[in-house]
């Protein structure tokens, strides 16, 4: 699918289902992480649009097949998904995994009248960047990816579990990480970093909000995501996966779909 979102190209998965623009079909937005694109979520784009939803995973600007420039920072994202409800006829119920997350965060906050719910997957209230990383990043080294790769998969992926048979997760996450254009991780990861106000845009946020959480999530771990629990103003679900990392989507793609799915029935569409 694509679409014109400020006047740039953009690419989307809708999980094999045609879009209908006057359809009463709740919207899901699906927003990926620091340097990868839509085909994170492809567990889950299917299931939703199979399931009486209008599922629409995106590519980020300057992300897989979408025009550039990436945008450098998480408030300037969530403008642009303010923009993308409005090409879609929305509100959006957005599901965001890592910096996505942290954007479903901010356009919940500041863009109110086009998020109708938010999903949040290895969120944490800051996402400091190790040095290493983001070094390796700014110089479009190969050894970026090699480290996102290895500190983004649980424990069992290491050694190969994988619950689509035939697939090697972290070959894979790696490889689509070397497709990233040239700086684009590096604004990724420079914008997570940067964004250091997720408690007080928390407290702002007014629709409902779930959190999915890994225990095994080194990149995102689950204390980090404490001091947003307890600042959304209404309660915030939150859905624990034991010995998960941060890559759950693929990790656990059942369960991320069971959360998806109570948490759009919790606001009361089925």
């Amino acid at each position: 699918m694509r679409l014109l979102v400020d006047g740039r190209s953009v690419n989307a998965a809708t999980g094999a289902v045609p879009v209908e623009p006057d359809s009463t079909d709740p919207l899901v937005v699906l927003l990926h992480g620091a340097g990868m694109d839509r085909s994170v979520w492809s567990q889950q784009t299917r299931f939703l649009a199979h399931h009486g939803y209008r599922a629409i995973a995106v590519d980020l600007p300057g992300h897989g097949e979408s025009e550039g420039p990436a945008l450098g920072s998480i408030p300037d994202l969530a403008a642009w998904v303010a923009a993308l409800a409005t090409e879609l006829g929305g509100p959006l119920h957005l599901v965001g995994h890592s910096m996505g997350s942290l954007v479903a965060l901010e356009a919940a906050a500041h863009q109110p009248a086009s998020v109708a719910s938010i999903v949040l997957l290895g969120v944490a209230a800051t996402m400091p960047v190790h040095p290493d990383l983001q070094a390796a990043a700014n110089a479009d080294d190969v050894k970026a990816a090699r480290l996102i790769t290895s500190w983004a998969h649980g424990s069992r992926q290491h050694v190969g579990e994988n619950p689509t048979p035939g697939l090697w997760m972290l070959g894979g996450t790696q490889a689509l990480l070397e497709r990233c254009a040239p700086g684009v991780l590096s604004s990724d990861l420079s914008a997570c970093s940067a964004y250091g106000s997720g408690v007080e845009t928390a407290a702002l946020v007014s629709c409902p909000v779930t959190l999915v959480l890994g225990s095994g999530d080194k990149m995102t771990p689950r204390r980090a995501a404490e001091p947003l629990v307890g600042a959304f103003p209404d309660r915030a679900d939150v859905v624990e996966l034991p010995g998960t990392g941060h890559m759950m989507m693929q990790e656990e793609p059942g369960a991320v779909r069971q959360a998806i799915i109570e948490h759009l029935e919790n606001t009361g569409l089925r």
